[in-house]
This record gives C-alpha cells, structure tokens and sequence, in this order.
C-alpha cells in the first residue's frame, strides 16, 4: 500500500532490545514521532492456582515491555528538545478492561494493565514538558492471544463488533499531531463503543481517626458512601464485597 516498514526481533521487555528497536527506527527512517506498545501474553489461572512463573511471564511481557521502550524513546525525544528543537511525539500504550476494571482469573494480567494505565498517566505529566504525549487503549478485540478464551467461538455478529478496525482509527488519531492536546487518558475501544476510562478518584471522607475502637462505624460509613468498583462492562458493579 505504498508504506515503509523495517522488522526487529528483539525481545520488547529486554532492556537493551528494547533500545535497539528504537536505534533502528532513528537510524533507518532518520528520526522517531512515536511508539505503540502492544506485546501481550496471556496466562490465566485464579490465585490460588497461578505459578510464579505464570506471574512473572506476563509482568515481564507486559509492563516492562511497556517501560522499556517508553523509556529509550523518551530519552530520544528529552535530548531533541533539550538540543532545541521541535517535539511532537506520542506514547500510545495498550492497557486492558480487564485491568482496569477486574476479571476474575486474571490477577497477574490485570495487576500489569492496572500498572501500564498508572504508567500512562504518570509519565504523561513527567513528558509533557518535553512534547511527549503519553496515552492508552484499552482494546475489546478477538486476536490471536484471545481466540483461545472461547471468543473464537463466538458468533459472526459478535465477531465483527471485536474486528481490530475499531481500534487503529484512535490510535492512528492519538499518533498524529492531531491529537497534540490529549494525554495522560485511556480510550476503549471495540466495536461496541468508544469511550474514555476515568481513572481513581477520591469518594466519601471522614475526619482522621487514630483510635482503633472506633474505625469500624466510620469505615463501614464510607464504604456505604462509596461507588461501587466497577464490572467489566465499565459500569457500577453490584456484587456484595466483590464490588
């Protein structure tokens, strides 16, 4: 289709892969506007059942192989602004309703998308100083790493609402200079719908209390107070102390 592309099979959570990858797109196309880190690895089991090597497989993958090359390519972008010139470069990192949220099964994946959302935000407020927008998607797609969960099996309908076309128009508009005012937030996207997920914020408060007698009544109190933590579909989520 008239595009240009240069393969790397470096390992995207090795650390000096990962600056490797970015040296070859500087030293191949001249320079690099942004990043888009997407590697991901399942391996689901409930807590009681998960290995360590379950646990660290998908951190190692997910989150630093997020950090990695965000890393390298910031200090790219640092260095041009600091020389003087013009940056206008994106971060769009790939973060998961099932970490934000919660799903069952998915304690070590979803710790690694709650991780990569917190990344985001943080190192959009480090970066933006240097013209460095940093945001991410939280997909609902069938893929290769989720056709095995049964949604394979799901029907053609429902196929087509999980079709990647409904991802890569907000992340090709968060890599352009369109989106030069946006960051530090995290798209859903399917073909459900597109929205932007609202991070932590703070909900009922009480006066301090250091007397340990008396921490129940208050906590019970806010805990009435409070919203519900929220299912999967991004909604309050009545489910007695699982919510």
């Amino acid at each position: 289709m008239g595009g240009e592309a240069v393969a790397n099979g470096d390992d995207v959570s090795d650390w000096e892969g990962a600056q490797r990858m970015v040296n070859q797109a500087v030293e191949t196309f001249g320079d690099l506007t942004g990043i888009v880190s997407n590697a991901g690895i399942l391996r689901d089991r409930m807590l009681v059942n998960m290995t360590e090597a379950e646990w660290d497989a998908v951190i190692q993958v997910h989150l630093k192989g997020t950090f990695a090359p965000a890393r390298w390519a910031a200090a790219y972008w640092r260095d041009k602004a600091k020389a003087g010139e013009t940056v206008n470069a994106s971060i769009v990192n790939t973060t998961s309703v099932s970490g934000i949220y919660g799903n069952p099964g998915q304690t070590n994946y979803g710790a690694a998308k709650m991780g990569i959302a917190a990344f985001t935000i943080i190192a959009a407020r480090e970066l933006q100083r240097y013209g460095i927008r940093v945001n991410a998607i939280a997909p609902g797609a069938l893929t290769r790493m989720t056709e095995d969960l049964g949604m394979g099996e799901a029907s053609e309908e429902d196929k087509a609402l999980m079709h990647p076309r409904y991802i890569a128009p907000v992340v090709t508009w968060l890599q352009s200079a369109e989106s030069s005012d946006v960051t530090g937030r995290v798209f859903e996207a399917s073909g459900r719908l597109l929205g932007v997920a609202n991070g932590w914020h703070r909900g009922p408060t009480a006066d301090a209390v250091d007397d340990p007698t008396e921490i129940a009544d208050v906590a019970r109190r806010l805990v009435s107070e409070a919203q519900l933590n929220s299912g999967m579909d991004g909604q309050p989520f009545d489910g007695g102390l699982l919510g």
